[in-house]
């Protein structure tokens, strides 16, 4: 009797074990893959992405002062068109991360734009001078109209890249 019951414990565990392998490998999973990348600045594991939806509730729950260390995936809107030593990354509606590089360390090329991307490094909410963003403006290749339109500092959700992945 013992032995059958040991029998039946141990098909048991086989068949229900070989089933929840056979369902768990039924999911697919989205996989980096680094080939469909280029990189500019520092190498980094790609682990948890977050989306722009994701992004924009973390920086909702940040306060000025706060950083948090994440990585996301979303479309450059744009990028400077001096240098490309900044960009804006979509996040959900009409918000956008300002994104830099870390110590200035590495540009972006100037076409990015509409591209997708991945970031890692440091995600805070700031408080940009109306000089910053008069000249981040002009950088953008902002008329001089527009630019004359900004007349009041703006919190901006702020990002401090040591990598970035844009997309082939």
């Amino acid at each position: 009797m013992k032995k059958i019951n040991l029998f039946l414990i141990a098909f048991v565990l086989l068949v229900g074990g070989n089933a929840m392998a056979q369902s768990k490998s039924k999911t697919p999973t989205k996989v980096f893959n680094a080939k469909d990348y280029t990189l500019f600045g520092e190498k980094f594991k790609v682990t948890k992405i977050l989306t722009k939806d994701q992004m924009l509730d973390k920086y909702k729950n940040l306060k000025k002062g706060d950083t948090i260390t994440v990585q996301f995936q979303s479309t450059i809107k744009s990028v400077c068109k001096k240098k490309g030593c900044w960009m804006k990354m979509e996040l959900v509606g009409d918000d956008n991360s300002f994104v830099k590089f870390k110590d200035y360390g590495f540009f972006v090329p100037l076409n990015a734009d509409n591209s997708k991307a991945i970031v890692n490094g440091k995600a805070f909410v700031d408080v940009v001078s109306v000089e910053e963003l008069k000249h981040y403006a002009k950088d953008g290749g902002k008329s001089e109209a527009e630019i004359a339109k900004i007349t009041k500092p703006e919190v901006t959700y702020s990002f401090l890249a040591d990598g970035v992945y844009i997309k082939k």
